[in-house]
């Protein structure tokens, strides 16, 4: 049987690991387990340390390069690099989103219009940032995927301006798929269930949603990190080589209820 994965050898560029426990690092285990190089980014000195202290407990190696989201200049000259060093990128896994915490706590009508800006810079604006730089060095094709949240079209307790920087994000990868599909390249966004990241920790009601999702999802259960690193590495192969412009959920089926 044809080995639909096809990503042994291939160079995965992965952005957002903060610890072990974010969805980004679940990702990057089921990249290594099918052979795949991952190159790591990471924003600051104390990020680029909980990346390496993650790598070698779990005795890997990768390269681990410095990417400011915010910063137009650091995400080109990261990406510049990554391409010197590597040659070709045959996909990036975008796993990168923020708001400030009070424009998280507070009612949505009091974001404050630096907070809302803040947010849809750093969760949304940098996937299209990624994308442009990404796409010189992606000349074999390849698949860009980033990671929404069911915020994105439901109001869920607590997620207020960062439901709808996901709903920009999820826009922002229709829009991408469009622009960059005649190069070969597709764009997908997967709508994770809730996890425990670090992330997760920011929004008021998290465990409350971790139980709504128990009694109310048909398979009854929250997702994990490798079932979402799983479908990753499926969009990312040749499994999703027809698949772009999509938000595929891996939830549990919970969006599909009432």
């Amino acid at each position: 049987m044809r080995d639909l994965i096809n990503l042994a050898g291939k160079n995965i560029v992965v952005m957002g690991v903060a610890n072990e426990r974010s969805i980004a690092w679940g990702i990057a285990k089921s990249l290594f387990d099918v052979g795949a190089n991952v190159i790591f980014t990471y924003r600051k000195e104390r990020s680029q340390g909980k990346i390496q202290k993650v790598l070698d407990k779990e005795g890997r190696e990768a390269a681990v390069i410095q990417c400011d989201v915010n910063d137009d200049a650091s995400i080109k000259q990261a990406f510049t690099e990554i391409g010197e060093k590597f040659g070709v990128i045959h996909g990036v896994v975008h796993s990168i989103a923020f708001a400030h915490a009070e424009d998280l706590h507070n009612n949505f009508l009091q974001t404050s219009r630096d907070g809302f800006a803040f947010a849809q810079d750093t969760s949304a604006y940098s996937l299209i940032a990624t994308a442009r730089e990404a796409k010189p060095f992606m000349t074999e094709g390849g698949s860009i995927i980033t990671m929404s949240y069911l915020g994105a079209e439901r109001v869920l307790d607590g997620y207020n301006v960062m439901g709808v920087a996901k709903a920009s994000l999820e826009a922002s990868v229709r829009y991408l798929a469009n622009d960059i599909g005649k190069d070969g390249i597709r764009v997908n966004a997967i709508s994770a269930g809730a996890i425990r990241t670090l992330a997760a920790k920011g929004v008021p009601a998290f465990n409350e949603i971790l139980h709504q999702i128990e009694a109310k999802a048909p398979l009854k259960r929250n997702v994990t990190q490798q079932e979402v690193g799983d479908m990753s590495v499926a969009l990312l192969g040749d499994t999703g080589r027809g698949v772009t412009g999509e938000v595929i959920y891996v939830d549990s089926g919970y969006h599909i209820m009432a």
